[in-house]
């Protein structure tokens, strides 16, 4: 059976913010149903959801020093995402299967490199739930907070971009340890969903304040024991001269300086001296030994009611573009997702 398989390209490098122009619809070959029998070791896919994630921005500009390559002009953009699998050749899945993985933005995909698909076999958790809770923001979240922020009961948290799908996730982690965490967003509605429903203690519009560092001062008169950073630029700066004597910055992301070719500078680092604190980049890849118990902890949690998890899906694959660069303006709520198809 041969079928048209629409997909989102990348026209060009870019400079500055991304626009939806930056990328297009466009119809590709019509691809046939079946693997060739010459193919071995692939598999053959339907996309259902894709995972939209500030990292992607970063592979639109022609950097090849990064963790990750960039996407190439004219080809496929690619991303995390959930699959069926129409047809294998791999001993390891069948036709059918749930699968997660790295995938292109298009209606089907021919994955050659399948060591990194991971099987889904949790029925009673929302197959999208595995881009976000259990997939690499959840990750993220899990080995950034008790990796790297160490944390003790009792230590006051701040995490900044909050309610987006690794902050929503640390918040709810940290006050299951015990701690007290206030959370940083951009309106009020996802204010309102930090305290309301994803138990933050409290929660501020950081666009309402004029002076960052004296509103952490007044959420944290005693200072600030972990700041998950995932927006670096002034708000780190702010948390910085907040810290606690020992205190820990788990730096996962810097989305406010995507936009920049010239990123803003930190000013307080001083301060890190006067307070010993220590400031840690990392990426959850250098965590993966600790994906099964990853897992099993979340996974409970969220069964057992004590995890909640927001998501913002937008419909349809003309729908992408959109939905990735309105991360970088704040419009989600919530894991940004784009449903392709239902099963």
């Amino acid at each position: 059976m041969e079928v048209g398989n629409r997909k989102v390209v990348l026209k060009g490098f870019i400079t500055g913010a991304p626009k939806e122009t930056d990328m297009e619809v466009k119809e590709g070959d019509k691809i046939v149903l079946q693997l060739p029998e010459d193919v071995k070791g692939a598999v053959l896919v339907k996309n259902l959801y894709l995972s939209c994630d500030p990292y992607m921005r970063g592979r639109m500009r022609e950097s090849y020093d990064s963790y990750i390559p960039p996407f190439q002009p004219g080809s496929v953009i690619e991303g995390f995402g959930v699959c069926k699998v129409i047809d294998s050749t791999d001993p390891n899945f069948n036709n059918g299967d749930l699968v997660s993985g790295i995938t292109g933005w298009e209606e089907y995909s021919l994955i050659r490199s399948t060591d990194k698909l991971r099987k889904i076999a949790t029925s009673d958790v929302p197959l999208s739930y595995h881009l976000g809770l259990l997939g690499m923001p959840g990750f993220t979240a899990y080995a950034g907070f008790y990796e790297v922020c160490s944390p003790k009961k009792g230590d006051f948290v701040f995490v900044s971009a909050a309610s987006g799908a690794v902050g929503q996730i640390v918040g709810q982690l940290a006050k299951l340890h015990g701690c007290y965490v206030v959370g940083s967003a951009g309106s009020k509605q996802k204010v309102e969903l930090l305290k309301n429903k994803l138990s933050f203690d409290e929660a501020f519009n950081y666009k309402e304040e004029p002076d960052l560092a004296a509103a952490l001062k007044r959420y944290f008169p005693q200072g600030i024991d972990n700041y998950f950073d995932n927006v670096g630029g002034t708000m780190l700066d702010a948390a910085l001269v907040n810290m606690r004597v020992h205190g820990r910055v788990a730096v996962c992301g810097m989305v406010s300086q995507h936009s920049f070719s010239d990123p803003q500078g930190i000013h307080n680092l001083y301060t890190i001296v006067k307070n010993r604190v220590n400031i840690k980049g990392f990426l959850q890849s250098d965590y993966l030994h600790l994906y099964p118990k990853f897992l099993e902890c979340v996974q409970t949690y969220y069964k057992e009611g004590k995890i909640v998890y927001i998501e913002d899906v937008s419909e349809g694959l003309d729908s992408a573009p959109g939905a990735l660069v309105g991360l970088f303006s704040g419009r989600n709520v919530g894991k940004q997702v784009v449903c392709v198809a239902k099963e």
